[in-house]
């Protein structure tokens, strides 16, 4: 089979080689190929492909739909909205993805944005460095502070430990309620959860139900003193409401690793000149660790695969 890699997956040329040697020993091609953005390209590097792999960078149908051998898409990554799914399926293509592989490391940056909001980390190192002091930028502790989880998954539920480990109190909603819970964990509806806390963590997919969920309204039900924090998908938060917020003092703050479109921003975001925010560039997935685990899961969802015994199966 010829197995087009679509773009890098952070790993280092011996992890890649080695993933790939028991394949290669079979008889099966690889094809590595930079991330593109440009459909022609995209075609031509994957129209003779059987097998697809790729990470975060958009796939769309229109691509997909001119790969007349492509049998399987194995995504390393966990969330497949940017894939063309409908088109894979209309063409009875596999997809699976790599869920499971950034749990720790997007609840760890999680819990750093929280404290780095909490203790004004980014305002006071810059006044250290320009000779200034504390004054007016003393921060708080997240004991005792109400933690709200907006998706109470793999990833939800390893930041409820986290911040409950810290002594918060933790809120969770989901789109269903979890039988299994862990006792320190409160299941409540999204505007219970939003009236409430004072630190709001967004780890939800995005889904038809879930784009522009966080809006004027929902934002309008949060604490002054509340902080968003969203590393889950960007147009899970409508951009706009939220910078108005910020700049209103609806909220007191956002921290921010996803937006409408993949970093680099543009200069013109909304975001980027909104008050009393983290912004970090779609990071919370990429860790040295999580890169690893995550081609793990890659090649051995291909390998499944072809044994017939798909796994993490999206379609």
């Amino acid at each position: 089979m010829r197995i087009a890699i679509m773009e890098s997956l952070g790993i280092s040329k011996e992890k890649m080689a080695a993933c790939q040697a028991p394949f290669i020993a079979e008889g099966h091609e690889f094809v590595e190929y930079a991330k593109s953005t440009d459909e022609a390209v995209l075609v031509e590097e994957a129209k003779d492909a059987d097998v697809m792999i790729l990470a975060n960078m958009p796939m769309p149908g229109s691509v997909i739909e001119k790969c007349g051998n492509l049998k399987f898409i194995d995504v390393a990554f966990t969330g497949v909205d940017h894939v063309g799914l409908d088109a894979a399926k209309a063409a009875g293509i596999a997809v699976s993805n790599a869920s499971g592989y950034s749990n720790e490391a997007v609840a760890e940056l999680a819990l750093g944005m929280a404290l780095s909001m909490m203790r004004n980390v980014r305002q006071v190192e810059d006044r250290v460095r320009s000779g200034g002091t504390k004054d007016g930028l003393v921060g708080c502790e997240i004991k005792g502070k109400t933690v709200g989880i907006v998706g109470l998954g793999n990833i939800g539920s390893r930041s409820a430990t986290l911040f409950h480990a810290l002594g918060a109190n933790i809120l969770a909603s989901s789109r269903t309620v979890h039988a299994e819970v862990k006792d320190y964990i409160t299941q409540t509806s999204l505007d219970d959860l939003l009236s409430r806390s004072d630190i709001v963590i967004l780890h939800c997919p995005l889904t038809a139900d879930t784009k522009g969920m966080i809006n004027k309204e929902k934002l309008a039900l949060m604490k002054k003193s509340a902080i968003l924090i969203n590393v889950a998908r960007g147009p899970v938060v409508n951009s706009q409401d939220l910078a108005d917020a910020l700049k209103e003092g609806v909220i007191a703050g956002a921290a921010l690793d996803v937006f409408d479109k993949e970093p680099p921003l543009n200069a013109d975001d909304v975001l980027l000149s909104a008050p009393n925010t983290l912004l970090t560039p779609h990071v919370a997935f990429a860790t040295e660790q999580s890169m690893e685990l995550r081609a793990d899961i890659v090649f051995e969802s291909l390998r499944a695969w072809m044994d017939g015994k798909q796994i993490n199966v999206i379609l």
